[in-house]
């Protein structure tokens, strides 16, 4: 019994980190597409930073 609740453990805490990195995957992806998409619509005019900080 105590073999079957180590490997369903460990079955969820390898699909919770699945889905963990999964998610920061998308997370990452979608930051980098704002970042571009700033990156190449900023102003000409000024500091040509589009960023406040």
């Amino acid at each position: 019994m105590v073999p079957l609740l180590l490997v369903l453990l460990l079955a969820l805490i390898l699909f919770g980190a699945g889905f963990a990195l999964k998610a920061l995957w998308w997370v990452a992806v979608i930051v980098l597409v704002v970042w571009f998409v700033g990156f190449v619509a900023r102003p000409k005019g000024g500091s040509g930073r589009w960023y406040r900080w």
